[in-house]
């Protein structure tokens, strides 16, 4: 047994994050880690890599009692964090990204640390150039970077934390197959994800956390992903996404050879043409970082354009789109505004919510507490932060939000994005909901699974431009995971209409 937990457990003031959490690991096995936002997944990994310290409880490492004081700590140990969201400079090459903050030495051989590189990676199977800047490498590329940061630094250990968020299928497929090499070559790995299909492929066993506390450890072939997600959440959960046969219906937005710049003034969008209809979902579907972003941006009327044309039916006014974008914390929401505020953001000035200029709460307050019975939002009254909220319930926020007044165009933009099972599909019921009344929706996802499932037709957007246009009932995962990492191959397109 190499790594064993005992009755750990961390307050944050009155907050209880983990709760006598107890569990173990095989050395050369590999756990999953599954859980509802806020369940505790985040904090207990802080734990054991150091950047906590456990109120109760104790860790063990081969049997040993280990104290993980820091961080660099956790390191000497042999324990290394994968974090979801890379840490490299991408103007330095793999080589130096590897190795800063290991050398103290005033003369370095690059060229022998480059050797050096090489031969690990060869050794784990991670086919890397050594030399390569890391800006210019793709994505799975990347993350292979980072675990080989780790790898370099003895880690004996490793936990990943949603490494798969960000990838295409067959960047999935290379890192699941990575993984279990290395698990083959005795180290452990903790895997974090929300895809219940996936931990069941690639783990020996798996623990779900709900409400600060473990519930069940099991062996991941033994359960289905419903049975995971019913100990995940508590309750009975949709896994299927079911919609009807899509009923498009007039032209709500037309978009002619478009070219949108990044925050850089570098061009991320190149000629993008099509049209979104009533009634249907068109579903974008790429690796991160292809223009998404600035796509959803110039159509929600936020960022300029360089070229080209957004025409929107008569009908479909600014004040009737609805923008859910990608990052609900720095964009989405004001986290020191309370709920109520939060949902009358686009609205404060207009009545009932104001007055001769001034603030109306009773209208404010009653408003957020039928939006707060709709939505689900969890909470113990309206005037609580936001920042005080799981992310499914910020989530559920700027839903309420956007989908107040029955926009008639939907920019949905990772809609999704580390939420849990439960409030994924609360997230997806409500949309087609919105489908099924008429609106059109623009639906951007990394997550390729729910693109296809949410979708009647599926752009593929590759290095800024739409590769195809494809019918979301007859295109296949590998088609579309073939043409989001090259940009070539599969069928013509579906046309823009």
């Amino acid at each position: 047994m190499y790594l064993r937990l005992e009755n750990i457990s961390k307050r944050f003031n009155s907050f209880v994050a983990n709760h006598n959490i107890s569990f173990s690991v095989d050395a050369g096995k590999i756990h999953g880690i599954l859980g509802e936002n806020g369940a505790g997944k985040t904090t207990l990994m802080n734990i054991i890599s150091g950047l906590y310290q456990p109120d109760t409880g104790k860790i063990y490492l081969e049997d040993k009692p280990v104290k993980i004081t820091s961080p660099k700590g956790a390191i000497k140990l042999g324990i290394g964090m994968v974090y979801q969201h890379f840490m490299l400079v991408p103007q330095l090459t793999v080589t130096e990204n590897i190795i800063m903050g290991t050398e103290n030495s005033w003369c370095l051989n690059l060229r022998q640390k480059q050797e050096e590189i090489a031969a690990l990676s060869q050794a784990y199977g991670l086919k890397i150039d050594p030399a390569a800047q890391v800006e210019n490498l793709p994505v799975g590329t990347q993350q292979r970077v980072e675990i080989l940061k780790v790898l370099y630094r003895q880690a004996q250990l490793l936990i990943l934390d949603e490494p798969t968020a960000v990838l295409t299928p067959t960047e999935v497929e290379s890192l699941i197959n990575i993984l279990r090499q290395l698990a083959g070559a005795g180290k452990t790995i903790i895997f974090i994800s929300h895809k219940l299909e996936e931990v069941i492929n690639l783990c020996d066993t798996v623990t779900v956390l709900r409400r600060s506390k473990v519930v069940a450890t099991t062996i991941a072939k033994e359960v289905t992903p419903q049975q995971l997600a019913e100990l995940m959440v508590g309750r009975e959960v949709v896994l299927q996404v079911n919609k009807s046969a899509s009923v498009p219906g007039k032209v709500i937005v037309s978009v002619q050879n478009l070219s949108v710049a990044n925050d850089r003034g570098i061009p991320a969008v190149s000629n993008v043409s099509f049209q979104l209809r009533a009634g249907e979902i068109l579903g974008i579907a790429g690796v991160d970082g292809n223009g998404q972003r600035e796509l959803a941006d110039a159509i929600a009327g936020v960022r300029s354009i360089i070229n080209g044309k957004i025409e929107f039916n008569r009908s479909c006014t600014r004040q009737k789109i609805g923008y859910i974008p990608e990052d609900r914390q720095k964009i989405g929401l004001v986290l020191q505004f309370s709920i109520a505020q939060n949902l009358i953001l686009k609205a404060f000035k207009n009545l009932p919510f104001c007055h001769h200029f001034l603030l109306q709460p009773p209208a404010i307050n009653n408003h957020a507490q039928v939006a707060m019975a709709e939505f689900d939002i969890r909470a113990t009254g309206e005037d609580i932060k936001v920042s005080q909220l799981s992310g499914g319930n910020q989530q559920k926020v700027v839903l309420a939000r956007e989908l107040a007044g029955e926009p008639n165009l939907i920019i949905a933009m990772q809609p999704t994005r580390g939420l849990d099972v439960g409030a994924t599909a609360a997230v997806h019921s409500r949309l087609l909901v919105e489908r099924d009344r008429g609106a059109a929706i623009l639906y951007i996802s990394t997550e390729l699974e729910e693109v296809m499932a949410m979708s009647d037709r599926i752009a593929v957007i590759y290095r800024g431009e739409f590769v195809a246009i494809l019918d979301a009932e007859i295109a296949t995962i590998e088609e579309i995971g073939l043409l989001m990492g090259r940009g070539t191959g599969g069928r013509k397109s579906a046309g823009t209409g």
